[in-house]
């Protein structure tokens, strides 16, 4: 059966029709996975790893999860932190300590 059974898996899922995602859900779907989207707003994903068509289909099922969970998650907003005293201090002390070592290095002028 080599090169004559097809088991690859070709999964589609229109953001648009939706009845599982709300409106804002969908906004930030179409907005971050712009780039997997067809022109139809299709978010197509394909599977032929495995030799069984019923694991291909599971594999991309999970992957069409993973992209749709990894879509909605909201990143954390950063918090602004300076660097500390102590740190900003040995970085001086540091810097200060190689320019005389390139100082030493220098011809003695008479």
């Amino acid at each position: 059966h080599v090169n004559k059974v097809s088991s690859k898996i070709v999964l589609r899922f229109n953001v648009i029709y939706s009845s599982v995602l709300n409106e804002d859900e969908k906004q930030l779907i179409l907005l971050k996975l712009a780039n997997k989207l067809n022109k139809n707003n299709d978010l197509i994903v394909t599977c032929e790893e495995s030799r069984s068509q019923h694991k291909n289909k599971e594999i991309a099922i999970h992957k069409l999860l993973a992209l749709i969970t990894s879509a909605l998650k909201i990143p954390k907003k950063r918090k602004p932190t300076k660097k500390s005293k102590k740190a900003n201090r040995k970085r001086l002390e540091k810097k200060a300590k190689h320019a005389l070592k390139k100082q030493h290095r220098k011809k003695v002028k008479y």
